[in-house]
């Protein structure tokens, strides 16, 4: 179904425009509608059910609530927010929280999964939890119709101060290749190692059901979901290995897709998303964080010199994915909220994204809204009646069910929409009042247009969408001087492509 926006006809994305484009009287009537009619057009509230819940285990403390809930009321969506289709919401509703619990605990038997531990113990170790990864993953893929391949991605990491002697390293890995734009990937990813208080205990026991089986769990069950479908773009699902070592895993992976030129235009890591529950026992069991970073942590001088001129320092690739990931996810199909934090990650700490934004993928980390640090890089004791220790009990198996549903209309919909704009430019040859933008068309088949977007210079997110019609250049009737541009994708079944920001073109 054919969807809509404010200033964008449901069936105009391939509809004639005149050549001057939008005239300034058309943007600044479609800017006065956007605050009455956004909610109406374009957001999904949550349902009676879900607010019910929400209602009944909301934090009780004020300040609490004022700490753990920040981000944006439900009905506050965005100008680019797209409706769930019928067949997305069939997808998210075979998630199988069950299925789920039984990953993370059988992650957590194998006693630890160290970098370190026995690579070929059948019984415990990081070899065990391995393999067993790879023979579920190989299960899956049988019923793909050879659309998903598995393979295990290894190397041998020499010594470094957290990996005293050299040490294979090995990710597991889902491929679901596309049918339509095959060479567009998509990336989720979780790690399967753990550990215990000390980082280089290899011995004692990691269950590590939080950090990291959580995020495995997720990144495992899309794929057997996702495994029967036929998708436009491809997928890739991947347990990686290393990460509390260094992220040697997800290095190696990224630089692999590097090295082949590959065409990754969006990574999601998972990592501790197994709880609710912050440390102080108060609960946000609707909200998940996702962590996007502004300035690029793979920008060259030049282009720095180039932002510091024009602005964008929150229009980075990664942020438009985050933006992204709230207009298809934060909805009554999935239940939850998406509270977009703008940081890398969270203070003075890091995770598997980080690699994929040193080689210059858009890539983003979802972790649950608060930590609670008795059970992550934990021994496992009790200590004065306390219980410490990453162990399942401390999991909430229907929140991780929630946070993969996120995850799942993340990557369905950005791999069945367009790919991101590429060589999108405002042209500056000319001192003008107007704003003339260009982009390069896509190949995708099932393309029908384009929208040119805007929003005020100190604005979060987008407030404006004009259609621009299958074309490659629109002009707009405002200041570039004044406002942020952008554009998008949009094909015939309706479905929108991340935000390209455009750069300068003299």
């Amino acid at each position: 179904m054919s969807q809509q926006t404010p200033g964008s006809a449901a069936e105009g994305a391939d509809s004639p425009v005149n050549s001057r484009g939008t005239d300034r009287r058309t943007v600044l009537t479609a800017a006065a509608g956007t605050a009455v009619l956004g909610t109406a057009l374009t957001g999904a509230t949550a349902s009676p059910a879900v607010a019910a819940d929400r209602a009944a285990e909301a934090p009780r403390t004020p300040d609490r609530i004022q700490d753990r809930a920040a981000a944006a009321p439900d009905h506050d969506r965005p100008a680019t927010a797209q409706r769930p289709s019928p067949e997305l919401r069939a997808l998210l509703g075979e998630i199988d929280r069950d299925r789920i619990e039984a990953t993370v605990r059988t992650l957590a038997s194998f006693g630890t999964r160290h970098t370190l531990s026995s690579q070929d113990d059948p019984q415990r170790g990081i070899g065990a939890a391995r393999d067993w990864i790879f023979a579920e993953m190989k299960r899956y893929a049988a019923v793909s119709g050879g659309r998903m391949t598995v393979e295990l991605q290894s190397y041998v990491q020499e010594p470094v101060p957290r990996i005293p002697v050299a040490t294979r390293i090995t990710n597991v890995v889902a491929t679901l290749r596309g049918s339509a734009a095959p060479d567009r990937v998509y990336v989720v990813s979780g790690h399967y190692d753990s550990r215990a208080t000390d980082v280089m205990d290899a011995v004692s026991d990691a269950p590590g059901a939080d950090d990291d089986a959580s995020g495995v769990a997720v990144a495992m069950e899309l794929a057997r979901v996702m495994a029967r479908r036929r998708s436009a773009a491809t997928i890739v699902f991947a347990a990686v290995a290393g990460e509390e070592q260094g992220l040697f895993g997800a290095a190696h992976m990224a630089q692999t897709y590097r090295t082949a030129g590959v065409d990754v235009q969006g990574m999601f890591t998972d990592d501790i998303i197994g709880s609710p529950t912050a440390d102080d026992g108060t609960r946000d069991p609707y909200t998940i964080r996702l962590f996007a970073e502004g300035v690029p942590t793979s920008e060259t001088p030049e282009q720095a010199a180039t932002r510091r001129s024009v602005g964008g320092e929150n229009d980075s690739p990664s942020r438009q994915l985050a933006r992204f990931v709230r207009d298809v996810a934060d909805n009554d199909a999935t239940g939850m909220r998406v509270r977009v934090v703008y940081r890398r990650d969270r203070y003075l700490r890091g995770g598997d994204h980080i690699p994929f934004l040193e080689r210059g993928f858009p890539a983003a980390r979802f972790t649950e809204p608060a930590e609670d640090y008795a059970h992550q890089h934990q021994d496992v004791a009790t200590v004065d009646g306390k219980q410490y220790g990453d162990l399942p009990e401390f999991c909430d198996f229907g929140y991780i069910a929630r946070v993969a549903k996120v995850n799942g209309a993340a990557l369905w919909t950005l791999a069945q929409a367009p790919g991101t704009p590429k060589g999108a430019k405002i042209l500056t040859s000319a001192l003008t009042n107007a704003t003339e933008l260009v982009w390069e068309r896509g190949a995708e088949p099932d393309l029908a247009g384009y929208e040119v977007v805007w929003r005020e210079t100190t604005a979060p997110e987008w407030t404006q969408v004009i259609k621009a019609g299958d074309t490659t250049r629109h002009t707009v009737d405002l200041s570039k001087d004044n406002v942020f541009f952008g554009v998008r994708a949009v094909n015939r079944a309706g479905l929108r492509s991340p935000v390209a920001f455009p750069a300068p073109q003299r």
